[in-house]
């Protein structure tokens, strides 16, 4: 990994107060980067940049599955890490498939909508180099028993010699930065809104239990974190549509997590 983002000290969180309460509710956000804040990192320290890095996949439903909650998704995360902790994040973020070269210059990826996804040998073997020499992947937003089944059976192409095992509440993704007390489930805004009365948090019957489950190297480092029956992305892409919804699922629940797991992978 070209870019190891090995100091500590420019990962360490600075939280301005425990929560991120004092993140202002921001108002619409336009796909265009219309109301999300811009600024420039010093290019001397090009290389101590975090880049939130979005894989382009191909589905076998034939549409673009992996550009889901894109561009908001991307540029609101990107924003808030910045705002939030002591890391300097590029404001732009990245497109990538997982057979490009540039890939091994960043060790973080975001795969969104997996339960159709389709490697070729190409990129499953790419995808595993990628893990093997220090990468790590996110995995977001898919619900129900055969979106998982699909997404476990490409996963077995990548390790056929690992497993995808659950993450106890105790691992360091739910308590290095934001303690969360359980493992969150985040709807969509449109799943938020209709079942806000009864407490409905699940898009469909069988996703009614958030899973959160993951790939371990030989020295126990999480490489692959899977984000089953829920939907951090979109409590980054919509936190400006509903403040409801901004206070119950992006402050409490999705943006928490989602900085968990970049310090994380970070820092191991």
């Amino acid at each position: 990994m070209k870019r190891t983002l090995i100091l500590l000290a420019a990962i360490c969180v600075t939280l301005v107060v425990v929560t991120i309460c004092i993140a202002q509710y921001r108002k619409g956000i336009p796909a265009d980067r219309g109301g999300v804040p811009e600024w420039k990192n010093d290019p001397e320290f090009k290389h101590d940049v975090f880049t939130f890095v979005r894989v382009r996949y191909n589905s076998h439903q034939g549409w673009r599955r992996w550009a889901t909650d894109y561009p908001d998704s991307d540029l609101n995360f990107s924003y808030r890490l910045q705002q939030l902790t002591s890391m300097k994040v590029d404001p732009e973020g990245r497109v990538l498939e997982l057979t490009d070269k540039e890939l091994f210059d960043f060790p973080f990826i975001y795969m969104i909508e997996p339960g159709s996804l389709e490697f070729t040998e190409e990129e499953a073997s790419c995808l595993r180099r990628y893990l093997m020499n220090g990468g790590f992947m996110m995995v977001d937003d898919f619900w129900g028993e055969a979106e998982w089944d699909n997404f476990a059976m490409e996963m077995k192409r990548v390790f056929p010699e690992r497993e995808l095992v659950d993450i106890p509440l105790e691992h360091p993704i739910f308590h290095c930065v934001y303690d969360l007390k359980e493992k969150p489930q985040v709807p969509s805004i449109g799943v938020a809104q209709w079942g806000r009365s009864e407490g409905i948090t699940w898009e469909r019957e069988d996703a009614k239990e958030v899973h959160y489950r993951g790939i371990f190297d030989d020295a126990g480092r999480l490489v692959v974190v899977v984000c089953h029956n829920t939907d951090l992305g979109d409590g980054w892409e919509r936190e400006g549509e509903d403040k409801w919804y901004f206070q119950e699922f992006s402050e409490k629940k999705a943006y928490p997590l989602g900085i968990n797991i970049v310090f994380y992978a970070m820092t191991h």
